[in-house]
């Protein structure tokens, strides 16, 4: 925990970054109307914030999937123009986005790999919920890692948006996305 504390001193600016990806992802839910429909899958969304561009240690780089960073590279210079990217990217891509601390957004999308058998014994105790998938899982185990500020997610089965941070979660269901801005 206490490294954690430190990266997030360094960047003191992420949980404005963690927000906005968050609000991002929730409007990506909200504005999404075919959750109920039968085989038809809604966007979906693996975001990583890491301190340091050094991911390898525990990623792959996902095949042809990239971030278009020639149309949004930081992910705060233009919160237009990344909502209206993580939209495209949220229904044509797949694997985890990476954002550093400084709001940099990286081309490669990446796999997230399985914790090592030495790691699995050091998160024995998380609390995984019945309602998640692979992705959140991965998610969870991954907000463990010292380098990983947050991970959010966007479930394309129904709409939840949940966030990461040191290996607990906060889970907004479809249903109260947007909290009390939610529109009605």
């Amino acid at each position: 925990m206490a490294t954690l504390n430190r990266v997030l001193e360094k960047y003191a600016t992420s949980q404005e970054l963690m927000d906005q990806i968050r609000y991002t992802a929730e409007s990506l839910s909200l504005s999404f109307d075919q959750w109920d429909e039968q085989y038809v899958s809604g966007p979906s969304l693996y975001v990583l914030i890491v301190a340091e561009v050094n991911f390898g240690a525990y990623t792959d780089p996902l095949g042809e999937n990239e971030w278009p960073v020639d149309r949004c590279r930081v992910a705060t210079e233009s919160p237009e123009a990344f909502t209206k990217v993580t939209r495209d990217v949220a229904f044509s891509q797949d694997g985890a986005v990476v954002v550093t601390g400084d709001g940099t957004i990286q081309k490669q999308m990446v796999r997230v790999r399985s914790p090592s058998a030495e790691e699995i014994a050091e998160i024995d105790d998380l609390n995984y919920a019945d309602w998640m998938g692979t992705k959140h899982m991965s998610a969870l185990e991954t907000s463990l890692r010292d380098d990983v500020l947050w991970a959010i997610t966007l479930s394309e089965e129904d709409g939840r948006v949940t966030t990461f941070l040191d290996g607990t979660y906060q889970d907004y269901p479809r249903e109260e996305v947007g909290g009390r801005w939610r529109p009605e």
